[in-house]
């Protein structure tokens, strides 16, 4: 039985206790600065619901603490060598790939229902509908059919040879015996999506099959999940895990000080880097500190279609105008590194050639002038109709770090006389209809957190912009659409050969950095304070969230 596999990614765990531990906890309580917009796992994708879903409803196969790709949900991870993965004659002439995997006999839903091959083929069906919404919906797409040998075992037949086809981490797996009766009784996948149990009742027991299920679920103020009873690997170490919500980092960090919450993770979706800097400068006889490298990093989208952002020429010298490597210094200690790309130079395929962009006001000055905007007379930039160079500029509203962030830049920028307005907004509303819907009209900050093997596809080809055609499905939240682009991606993901596929990935860095679709600021080192009674949790630095082993987490007398 190999649930929990890769046994040993934690979570990020800060706390402050109130007092001595006298006796191990049975009931933990997390901080976050963030509610999920839903619990679908395959509608909306944030941080914080990956954290809390991972916790009671496991995907196929995950990336592990030293970033090794293993089974969650089969038996046997399927690779050519040993046999559960063959490259096969397709119809047309093609080479495709079969890829078997093998469900645990033993698996169930929190409800005592088995899980089975059933459920696969159901989520893939979903999947492969465009009304589904779906954020991933090429992890469905590969495949042209499934086959399902008996109930525990599903051949998935690809159409085409793909480096990355034992990666099935963003294939969801939903629970067929609760969902396909609302789906019948909605009439069509676009009216299931809006009345999924996921979202309208996330306390049903049949939608969960990790070693948590979800108990309480309070929107804006808390989850509760409490152990599956039917789980078969490894039996949790707390009876109960309440996830409270505290939007804002400055009182999130009291509730940890004052012993309300135990700890608050280091996913991005907890405590600021220089709150636990501070924190470690007096607690360490406390705490376990780590900073751990990841592969997150802070960006600020550019929406594709306003005007100003349209000249390459100004999204150019948005970046040369502010002095990322100062604000790392001061607001980090150096601890996290500019980023000149979205590919961190810890991944096996980053380019060193990748053009970078220094703090250069001059520069940015000169390109503004190039575009034809000029200094008005309070300093703001105009163009020749006399509009204004002014872009709203939003992040999660109570993000303290952020919101820092946004003032300084707001500041470096009015020197080259850009003018940005700053709109927050809750996490809930940033990560819901603005960000899904495309909804922003100039900039957003807000972190992306990669995974091992993600192909740029997700978040910046064509087919991943969301619309309604596509239930606003895909994370390709700027608009970014370059064929080039698009053809290097999708080369990415059938490229066998490792040298030929290294070149597709400086390709896709270099026009990344030449178009700035995107404008990079910083990759996260994810920052962890963990109690010393807090064991069996390890930090992963990747988007597969520490969740992912909660069966481990234990506390100590």
């Amino acid at each position: 039985m190999n649930i929990g596999l890769l046994a040993g990614v934690v979570v990020a765990g800060l706390s402050i206790a109130a007092g001595p531990v006298h006796a191990a906890k049975t009931e933990l309580v997390i901080g976050v600065a963030q509610f999920p917009p839903n619990m679908h796992p395959a509608i909306e994708p944030t941080v914080v619901k990956s954290y809390v879903r991972n916790m009671a409803l496991r995907h196929m196969t995950g990336w592990n603490k030293d970033w090794r790709l293993g089974c969650l949900l089969c038996t046997e991870l399927p690779t050519i060598e040993n046999g559960l993965a063959k490259i096969e004659d397709r119809a047309d002439g093609t080479k495709g790939m079969a890829v078997t995997i093998k469900l645990p006999p033993n698996l169930k839903w929190a409800d005592g229902v088995p899980v089975t091959a059933k459920d696969i083929v159901f989520s893939w069906e979903l999947g492969n509908s465009p009304e589904s919404g779906f954020y991933k919906s090429d992890i469905y797409t590969r495949f042209e059919r499934l086959e399902t040998p008996d109930d525990h075992t599903v051949v998935m037949h690809l159409k085409t040879a793909r480096s990355d086809f034992n990666d099935l981490s963003d294939f969801r797996v939903v629970s067929e015996h609760v969902e396909a009766p609302i789906l019948k009784s909605a009439g069509s996948v676009a009216e299931w999506a809006k009345q999924t149990a996921y979202n309208r009742a996330p306390t049903t027991p049949g939608l969960w099959n990790g070693p948590f299920m979800v108990t309480g679920y309070t929107s804006g103020s808390h989850i509760t999940l409490e152990p599956n009873p039917n789980w078969p690997g490894k039996k949790p170490g707390f009876k109960k895990i309440t996830v409270k919500v505290i939007e804002n980092t400055t009182a999130l960090e009291a509730n940890l000080r004052s012993g309300d919450i135990d700890y608050t993770p280091g996913e991005g979706i907890g405590l600021n880097i220089d709150q636990v800097i501070e924190l470690e400068k007096t607690q360490k006889a406390r705490f376990d500190f780590i900073y751990k490298p990841a592969l997150t990093y802070e960006h600020i989208d550019l929406k594709a279609e306003n005007p100003f952002l349209k000249d390459v020429r100004v999204r150019r010298a948005l970046l040369h105008a502010i002095d990322r490597k100062s604000l790392s210094d001061k607001l980090f200690q150096g601890k996290q590194p500019v980023a000149d790309s979205f590919v961190n130079k810890l991944h096996p395929f980053y380019s060193k050639d990748t053009p970078v962009y220094n703090y250069d006001p001059a520069k940015a000055k000169a390109l503004l002038d190039e575009a034809g905007l000029k200094p008005g007379a309070d300093g703001i930039r105009r163009n020749d109709k006399g509009e204004r160079l002014s872009l709203d500029f939003q992040t999660t509203v109570g993000n303290k770090l952020r919101e820092l962030i946004q003032q300084v830049l707001q500041s470096q920028w009015k020197e080259a006389g850009i003018e940005v307005v700053i709109r927050n907004e809750p996490a809930r509303t940033l990560f819901g209809p603005t960000l899904s819907h495309r909804e922003f009209s100039g900039l957003v900050l807000y972190g992306w957190t990669s995974g091992i093997g993600d192909s740029p596809t997700s978040i910046l080809a064509t087919s991943a912009i969301p619309t309604e055609a596509t239930r606003w499905g895909g994370s390709n939240y700027p608009g970014y659409s370059n064929a080039n682009f698009d053809k290097a991606s999708a080369a990415i993901e059938t490229e066998l050969d490792i040298e030929k596929r290294a070149a597709l990935w400086q390709t896709v860095q270099k026009l990344y950095a030449e178009d700035l679709p995107v404008l990079p600021l910083f990759f996260r080192a994810e920052p962890y304070a963990i109690p010393k009674w807090l064991k069996g949790l390890e930090p992963s630095g990747h988007s597969d969230s520490s969740t992912n082993w909660v069966e481990n987490w234990h506390a100590v007398d």
